[in-house]
């Protein structure tokens, strides 16, 4: 059946309402008690081997919602163009590459209308491009929206840091153009302190935010539970599984890099693959409720 048009109050109004319901759960969630009733969700140990099938469920997802995925994903390179510009147009390159790598840390996040496909697909409903919105209307939603607070506060403290590096090992000016900033990191030894020193502390905060929202985003969407519960189950499963939670670390940095590498366009193939897989590793590595 043909999705019926409606006007734009209409539509601004349904998104005010949304919004107001986010902000009324957003305070009772953090409080809920789950954590007194809900049993811990039993975490199951994985194989690098596992992620073949994951990640052809998710590219079967990825498939069968065609162009509306890549109409809600066709921000994500905008949005890294944006910062890039931001980046050559007020003297901060040296962000450049941290705006990029950070993608990773703030990706579970942007991921959610994926993870929500995903689960209603499961669940046979009828496939449309309405479905990413189903999140607005999760019990969970003061929890989900905690949660995206949590790892924004992350990134922001990884740019503070890069800046801080680079501030520190190579010098408080900042580089004339591209090819002076180039040389500066390539060609010098500072640069490549900065490199080794910058990749190091980047990968801490990168292995925070995977132990933090890995399965936990799936997860309040899933189950009626609470944030804590939420965070330990995704802490929990990097436990459980700590070789295949970082080979997974490194796909996805891999494949954000490499989607980033041609002005972003990439990433209007790599999020939503990477969003549905996630959906996925979640499946296999939380036992379903009996």
């Amino acid at each position: 059946m043909a999705e019926s048009i409606r006007n734009p109050l209409e539509w601004g109004w349904d998104q005010i309402r949304h919004g107001a319901h986010a902000i009324e759960a957003l305070s009772e969630s953090a409080n809920r008690p789950h954590e007194e009733v809900t049993a811990a969700p039993h975490v199951r140990a994985i194989e690098i081997g596992d992620f073949r099938e994951i990640f052809q469920r998710a590219w079967s997802d990825f498939g069968a919602y065609r162009t509306d995925v890549f109409f809600l994903v066709v921000v994500y390179p905008i949005i890294g163009i944006v910062m890039a510009r931001m980046a050559f147009g007020y003297d901060m390159l040296p962000l450049l590459f941290p705006m990029a790598s950070g993608f990773a840390l703030i990706g579970p996040f942007a991921g959610l209308s994926l993870y929500e496909m995903s689960r209603r697909r499961e669940l046979g409903e009828e496939l449309s491009w309405r479905n990413a919105f189903g999140v607005l209307d999760s019990p969970a939603i003061g929890s989900i929206m905690l949660l995206g607070l949590i790892l924004c506060s992350v990134f922001v403290m990884w740019m503070g840091t890069a800046w801080a590096l680079y501030t520190t090992i190579i010098g408080p000016e900042m580089p004339l153009n591209m090819s002076a900033f180039l040389n500066d990191v390539f060609m010098t030894q500072q640069g490549w302190t900065l490199i080794a020193v910058g990749c190091g502390v980047g990968f801490l905060y990168a292995c925070l935010a995977m132990a933090i929202s890995v399965v936990s985003f799936p997860l309040l969407l899933d189950r009626d539970v609470g944030l804590g519960l939420a965070i330990r189950t995704s802490f929990r499963a990097v436990a459980v599984n700590p070789v295949p939670m970082a080979a997974w670390g490194v796909i996805v940095a891999g494949l954000l890099v490499a989607g980033s590498i041609p002005f972003f366009a990439g990433l209007i193939v790599v999020m939503p693959v990477l969003g549905h897989a996630t959906w996925h590793l979640y499946r296999r590595v939380v036992r379903p409720r009996p």
